[in-house]
């Protein structure tokens, strides 16, 4: 009879009711009617529980350090940065909407985050520069999907906490499937460009932008010790292959931060004023996924004190470099902060109380049995499940879907022979394309919201990109190493 949890939940989502609670209430209407008082109040032990857990400590941070990083005028700069970067191609405001929520993913990690953000500044700039409202709010939207892929992601702490994976194996996977999103996105919109009538190329470089002494000395020294560590490291790989031992690190970064000196002083010199000013005022964003990355690879912190420096990272660019905020604007940003990560956190012990009846119904091991009567061949099976975490993700959000379903599917696959770190990847991208797919996709809201667009019309005009995205799905599935490179180059993987 337990068993039946299932359909009643799913009616009761139907019938519109939010998905935390439709999550509580099915399962224990199916408990209390088979007299199961006992693990009916384990169930909802578990709520507290499922939010118990240090590493997943994480996600109200990352929120709060995106938050602070947008109150703080960042989201501004990371635009007029791409601007300068893709405005002189075809369709550029339509390109430098992508770069940004590749750009503002490494901020953010929020798929939500980057529509609200990025479309409240590009949809009505989009709209001026003659692009259609429908089509600015539909590439929104579309590229917000990024956002969850390239680290830091919210859902691949949330799936590492339930599969005991490695933080910092997920977050090195999905660095290469997110500009592979991106990359699809843009050729989508070059194919796109004569159709929609976008607007000529014209290179966007904010001009007679002023920067203050100290976001200048920060930009420079950021500039040099970035790509100094860049060429330390190549110089160190060089020189432990002919003769180890020889160059110390510190020798290294000297004569790395010496190159780069030299290589940016020459650069210099070919660029416009106003080019340098717009990469000056972006550096100190742009810090922030290199630091956090940086310092996980390295062993310096875990992935849950990454995001607490990640937020003193914010508060310091924000107070101190750029000056752009107060301490009266911290009661607004703490507020919003806590409001998302309560209900992110409040999904997320819903969804293990529910992932317990699940168990306690043999959903598992029917599930897994009427898979493997389906095929044994993992190709097949990869596509169809494929198929169903897209039709989920239509429905149901992410975070709980993956707590719900990754205890089912990951052990029926790894043991099938695919990597777990792979699985995860394949699940993560395949439920967040679905954020933005019709007709529940929760990023399309969003954009409606932001644009004042129907969400049946922002559905219509995202349909070409949601192809793109369903195609990369497929690529990441049946390419490993797309997603598996990165993380075994790092020493993650064997």
């Amino acid at each position: 009879m337990l068993i039946w949890f299932l359909p009643l939940f799913l009616l009761i989502l139907m019938l519109g009711m939010p998905v935390v609670f439709a999550l509580l209430l099915a399962p224990g209407v199916m408990l209390w009617a088979d007299g199961s008082s006992r693990d009916l109040a384990i169930m909802y032990r578990n709520v507290f529980n499922g939010i118990d857990v240090f590493l997943l400590a994480a996600l109200p941070f990352f929120m709060l350090a995106g938050e602070i990083m947008n109150r703080g005028g960042i989201t501004a700069r990371i635009v007029e940065f791409s601007q300068a970067f893709m405005g002189h191609l075809r369709g550029g405001l339509a390109h430098v909407n992508i770069l940004s929520s590749i750009l503002f993913a490494g901020l953010s990690g929020s798929a939500v985050a980057d529509t609200s953000a990025l479309g409240s500044t590009l949809i009505p700039a989009m709209e001026k520069q003659g692009y259609t409202r429908r089509f600015a709010a539909a590439i929104t939207a579309a590229s917000s999907v990024i956002g969850p892929i390239i680290p830091p992601s919210g859902i691949m702490i949330i799936y590492a906490s339930v599969m005991e994976q490695s933080v910092a194996a997920l977050f090195l996977a999905g660095i290469v499937p997110g500009i592979l999103v991106g990359a699809g996105l843009m050729v989508m919109v070059r194919l796109l460009a004569d159709r929609y009538d976008m607007p000529q190329a014209e290179r966007i470089v904010a001009r007679d932008q002023s920067v203050g002494a100290a976001e200048w000395w920060t930009s420079w020294v950021i500039a040099r010790a970035v790509i100094g560590g860049l060429i330390a490291l190549l110089l160190t790989l060089v020189a432990d292959r002919i003769a180890p031992g020889t160059l110390p690190w510190w020798g290294a970064w000297l004569l790395g931060a010496a190159l780069a000196h030299v290589l940016l002083g020459a650069w210099k010199r070919r660029i416009s004023h106003d080019f340098r000013v717009v990469c000056k005022r972006a550096a100190a964003p742009l810090l922030t996924p290199i630091i956090i990355l940086g310092g996980i690879l390295g062993g310096v912190f875990t992935p849950t004190e990454a995001s607490a420096i990640a937020v003193a990272y914010a508060l310091f660019v924000a107070f101190f470099v750029l000056r752009s905020m107060r301490l009266s604007d911290l009661s607004g940003v703490l507020a919003r902060s806590a409001m998302a990560s309560a209900a992110v956190l409040l999904l997320v012990g819903a969804a293990v109380a529910f992932k317990s009846v699940v168990s306690l119904s043999q959903a598992p091991q029917i599930m897994t049995d009427y898979i493997l009567a389906l095929s044994q061949n993992p190709l097949i099976l990869l596509f169809l499940i494929n198929l169903l975490l897209f039709v989920v993700g239509m429905f149901l959000d992410a975070g709980p879907a993956i707590i719900i379903l990754g205890p089912i599917l990951a052990p029926v696959f790894t043991e099938l022979g695919v990597d777990p770190v792979h699985f995860a990847i394949i699940m993560s991208v395949n439920l967040t394309v679905g954020l933005a797919t019709p007709p529940m996709g929760l990023v399309l809201f969003v954009a409606s919201t932001v644009s004042g667009e129907k969400v049946e019309t922002i559905s219509k005009a995202i349909l070409p990109f949601l192809a793109i995205e369903v195609a990369v799905i497929f690529l990441i599935t049946y390419v490993p190493a797309i997603s598996l490179t990165v993380p075994r180059l790092a020493g993650f993987l064997n």
